[in-house]
């Protein structure tokens, strides 16, 4: 498979999954608000709260996790490699010239964020930059910059509203269910309105989870396509390769990462693959295992 037919294979799979989240979000809000016996004025009174925060977060992302990260800027003549290659890749694939930083530590792992492609940020750590040579430092960035072109930060906040905007809905009708319920209790529903009001309590109940690991699923196919994409930057899959191969057997986790950061990064920062293992575990894992994404890329460049 070419890296051209993976990228194209990686699309629709994402366009699948985004399809399906949204129409099983739209569902789930009109079965708990017909269930519940409210009306679609608080369904969207959540969304609004929920698109709000989340638009907050997403316009001062960059600020707010290079915070977080205790990230540095990064200097041309201390960072040679990492400063030139992204100029290279940037100036190849005309993309503006992203912000580059540094988070001191040992660990191995990059990330980018940014609300556009103007307003970019790519960071590693100084402890990949130490231990990957030239070719493997432009895999890395290759695939950073492709989450970069792919307004992936863009499509992850719209996930993060529609997951904040089902898991505030679920709550709210929970804890107001229980009074709706009491005054209404001397009339008579229908049996339909039973069905709806039982499969309303179950759906409020487990959609925060399914929201949750749907979201977490779109994160994994979007690393598959910036490797596909990142080596159509580079046209060197070995580079990227050999990266994910050193990133995979460095067992340390990064000190300044967490669970709302490490979807970002281009392996898991927590290090959690290495303590859980089995398909169900794999559903909450960030990352795709870095051996299938190695796979893919061998094929590729097979």
């Amino acid at each position: 498979m070419t890296h051209y037919q993976l990228v194209a294979s990686n699309k629709r799979k994402s366009f699948l999954v985004v399809t399906f989240f949204i129409v099983f979000i739209g569902l789930v809000s009109y079965v708990m608000a017909i269930g519940f016996g409210y009306g679609l004025d608080m369904v969207g009174l959540a969304l609004i709260m929920a698109g709000v925060f989340s638009f907050v977060s997403y316009w001062w992302s960059d600020k707010i996790i290079l915070g977080l990260s205790k990230a540095k800027p990064a200097s041309r003549s201390q960072y040679f490699d990492f400063y030139t290659v992204t100029e290279n890749l940037t100036h190849s694939q005309q993309l503006p010239m992203p912000q580059l930083y540094v988070i001191e530590d040992s660990a191995m792992n990059a990330f980018a964020t940014g609300r556009s492609p103007k307003k970019a940020v790519v960071c590693a750590t100084t402890g990949l930059l130490s231990r990957l040579n030239r070719s493997e430092i432009e895999g890395v960035v290759a695939h950073e910059l492709s989450h970069v072109q792919n307004y992936d930060m863009l499509l992850m906040s719209l996930v993060t509203i529609l997951v904040g905007f089902i898991s505030l809905l679920a709550d709210w009708m929970l804890r107001a269910s229980f009074g709706r319920r009491r005054s209404s209790r001397d009339s008579s529903d229908n049996q339909l309105q039973v069905v709806f009001l039982v499969v309303g309590l179950v759906l409020a109940l487990l959609s925060p989870l399914i929201a949750n690991l749907i979201k977490l699923a779109i994160s994994r196919r979007r690393e598959f396509l910036a490797d596909a994409s990142g080596i159509a930057m580079t046209k060197n899959p070995q580079g990227l390769v050999k990266a994910l191969t050193k990133i995979s057997q460095d067992t340390e986790p990064l000190e300044v990462a967490n669970k709302a950061t490490a979807h970002l990064y281009i392996t898991d920062p927590l290090k959690n693959s290495k303590s859980m293992v089995g398909w169900l575990a794999g559903l909450f894992q960030t990352h795709p295992p870095v051996e299938e994404r190695i796979t893919a890329l061998t094929l590729m460049s097979g």
